[in-house]
Parts: C-alpha cells; sequence; structure tokens
C-alpha cells in the first residue's frame, strides 16, 4: 500500500470506513442544523445498514476495511499525540484547563469516542465530581460531536501524487480532518506511505478543500471542483505540488454552481470504468467554466511554475478529453421526475469497487435498472437511514489502495 490511487474504479483491495456511533445519538431536532444534518437518523438502524455496507464490500472484493476508531485507538497510545489532540479539541471551545482532568480519569478508548461522538459536561462529573465547570450547563458540549464522521471520503484524499489532507470549510467539521491526519500520519502501518500534498508545512489556516471535491479522472489527470467548500487558492496550491512531482500533467479546475446538489465534484459525476460515468440529467452541461493547470517550469533555484489556461468549454467536454470513448449514464435513466427524487439520495454517488462494479442504495432503483441494463454490476446496500446524512456509499468510503488500471 503506497497511499496513491490512479483511478476511481480500480478493483478494490483497502479502504477506511467510520461505523455510525454515538455521535449520531447527539443529534436532536434543535441541533441537527448546527452539525450540519437535515434530519435524526435511528443509530442502532443505520449501524445495521453500514455493517451490511462494509460486510458486503468484504465479501465480493476481499479488500481489507479499516475503521476509523479502532486506528484512531492505536495511535492514541502516544500520549503526547493523545495530550495534543484531547488538548486542541478542548481549547476550541476556551476549555484547555479541563484537559489534564479529562485525561486522569479517561481511558484510550474512552477518549477516542470522546474525540469522535463529542462528551458533556455532566458525562465529566460523573468521573470528577469536583469539575470546576460551574459556569457551564450539565448537557452542554465541551467536546462537540461529529456526525459527519461516517462520510469519510471529505476528511482526506489519495491521488497518484500522494494525500490530501482536507481543510474542512465548517468548523464543525475540521476535527475530522485533524483525526484523519493524526491517523495517517502517526500510525505505524501508514506514516512511512504518507506523501503529503496539502496542506504546506507552516501553514496553519490553509484554504479549504475536501475530499468529494477530489476526482482522480487518469494516471495523469485530476478534477478538483470549485465549490462551497473548496476554494480556489486550495486547488491551485494542491494543483502545484501535483503537477511539481510529475506524477500529474493536468489538474482541472471545475468552477460548480452555487446549489445544494453541487455540494462537491463528486455530486456531479462518478467514474465506473475507464469509459464509463454515471451522473444526472444536465448535470455535465451545467459546468461551463473549466480550467486546466500545467507545469509550465521548475527554474533553477527549484521554484515551481505553474500555468492556468481557462477553457471555454464544459465539464463534459473535458471528460470527452480525457475519457476515450466515453459513455454518460444519467440517474434513472434520465427520467426528469425520477432521477431528481433519487439524486436528492445521491443516485450519482455509488461506490466502484472494480470496473463497472458498483455499490449503490437499494432505494434508488430506476438508477441501479438503468446501470444494470448497460452491463455494470450492482450490488444493493439498504439505505432507510443512511441516507438521511445526504451522502452516498461512494461519500462513505475511502479508498486506500486499488489494482493498477
Amino acid at each position: 500500500m503506497n497511499l496513491r490511487l490512479n483511478s476511481e474504479f480500480g478493483t478494490l483491495k483497502a479502504v477506511l470506513m467510520h461505523r455510525p456511533g454515538k455521535e449520531i445519538d447527539r443529534l436532536t431536532p434543535y441541533n441537527k442544523n448546527l452539525l450540519l444534518f437535515d434530519d435524526v437518523p435511528y443509530l442502532e438502524a443505520m449501524q445495521k445498514e453500514h455493517d451490511f455496507f462494509t460486510d458486503l464490500i468484504k465479501q465480493t472484493t476481499g479488500a481489507k476495511v479499516y475503521r476509523l476508531h479502532e486506528l484512531l485507538i492505536e495511535v492514541l497510545s502516544d500520549q503526547k499525540l493523545l495530550f495534543k489532540l484531547i488538548n486542541d479539541a478542548l481549547t476550541r471551545g476556551g476549555l484547555s484547563h479541563l484537559t489534564e482532568h479529562l485525561l486522569g480519569r479517561f481511558s484510550t478508548a474512552e477518549c477516542a469516542t470522546a474525540l469522535t461522538a463529542g462528551i458533556k459536561v455532566h458525562e465529566l462529573k460523573r468521573k470528577i465530581p469536583k469539575l470546576p465547570l460551574v459556569e457551564l450547563m450539565d448537557y452542554t458540549f465541551v467536546i462537540p460531536p461529529s456526525p459527519n464522521l461516517y462520510f469519510q471520503r471529505d476528511p482526506m484524499a489519495l491521488t497518484p501524487g500522494g494525500v490530501v489532507f482536507s481543510s474542512m470549510k465548517m468548523e464543525g467539521r475540521q476535527r475530522e480532518a485533524d483525526l484523519l491526519r493524526s491517523v495517517f500520519e502517526n500510525h505505524p502501518e501508514f506514516k512511512d506511505q504518507v506523501k503529503r500534498l496539502y496542506p504546506l508545512d507552516g501553514h496553519d489556516n490553509p484554504p479549504s478543500i475536501e475530499g468529494g471535491d477530489i476526482i482522480v479522472l487518469s494516471s495523469k489527470a485530476v478534477a478538483m471542483g470549485n465549490s462551497e467548500r473548496t476554494d480556489a487558492k486550495a486547488i491551485y496550491q494542491v494543483a502545484k505540488s501535483l503537477l511539481s512531482n510529475g506524477t500529474v500533467e493536468r489538474v482541472y479546475e471545475v468552477h460548480l454552481p452555487e446549489k445544494r446538489n453541487f455540494m462537491h465534484l463528486d455530486t456531479v459525476f462518478t467514474i465506473l470504468d475507464e469509459n464509463l460515468v454515471l451522473t444526472y440529467p444536465d448535470a455535465l452541461n451545467s459546468v461551463l467554466q473549466t480550467s486546466v493547470y500545467t507545469l509550465k517550469e521548475i527554474d533553477a533555484e527549484n521554484k515551481v511554475h505553474i500555468r492556468r489556461t481557462v477553457l471555454k468549454e464544459s465539464l463534459l467536454t473535458v471528460l470527452q478529453k480525457e475519457i476515450p470513448y466515453l459513455e454518460i449514464l444519467h440517474t434513472a435513466d434520465g427520467n426528469p421526475d425520477y432521477s431528481m427524487r433519487e439524486q436528492w439520495f445521491d443516485g450519482a454517488n455509488v461506490f466502484a469497487i472494480g470496473p463497472r462494479r458498483v455499490i449503490s442504495y437499494n432505494r434508488n432503483i430506476h438508477t441501479n435498472r438503468a446501470l444494470r441494463n448497460m452491463g455494470v454490476e450492482v450490488l444493493e446496500i439498504p439505505s432507510s437511514e443512511l441516507s438521511r446524512g445526504l451522502g452516498g456509499p461512494r461519500c462513505m468510503t475511502m479508498p486506500l489502495s486499488r489494482a493498477k488500471v
């Protein structure tokens, strides 16, 4: 495993996932919007659906499934890292003075759960009766939960040239990226394989970028969405890192409309094979502005200079150049009513586990039928609760290794 990917569809060998946990039970009708959810899922049913998803991956591909919570516990055996992550989480709420109290009473596994599911004042008081928190109500979070953590695609991305660790747009999700970066840069199984492209060393407040906006078109080309969650400055820096090491020749900046259904580039289309793309009707033609970064020169002082060219063509035209003999399949086979309904539940966001082999929500029946009619093997997972977070099977998975294509 070298933590590089040269395609979106090579046969899956290893993947990172996060089983929904107590952080989902923290959602209420009153805080769900603050925690970036549109609904309040039923945790036990959600876990059963996620377990089905995980088992399906193992049974059909033989791929190794890494669980974030287990990896986090393993790296937290490093006391310095444990202190840093707990202290950073408490500092965000101005409560760094509680770090020693918490670390003195909580086990490593409990600390890992606190970092993902959050922790409230009354939960601290249960173990620390003389907690110096008179001014806070018992049900106040001292560390907020991260209910979006089961969407593992957003906090990082793997490219042909290395790893992009996200700088999340929403403050409520930034700790997700911090946790994944801590795991991969410290876990003995991964740390020697990390070639970090972003953020650059010394950049404490880097421009925002999220993994859902990064799609590998081929071993020589990567597309990144300039969206409500990903900043143009971040795209420029990642493009510079990718082009300078010579693994990629073209980095496309795709300007997405400011609409909810264009939140990330992977809500626009998914690559299922070397010549097949799944999208929803007219989405590719709706993206009218694209740019391409290429390497200009590396000068005598070893400084990298790249060139940005604005393309007067749609995303569809760009894909046709990068993907020979491109075939486009629309969600629900283009039916306007069904495609709109199924796109709400991420019909275009399927997870490719191999060429023309995908995992899809069972509720998107018209899209799944259209895929099968194109010769795609569709494996379905239950989705009544998983879909409430408004993310699809691709969103829930972070491939770590695929067979080269």
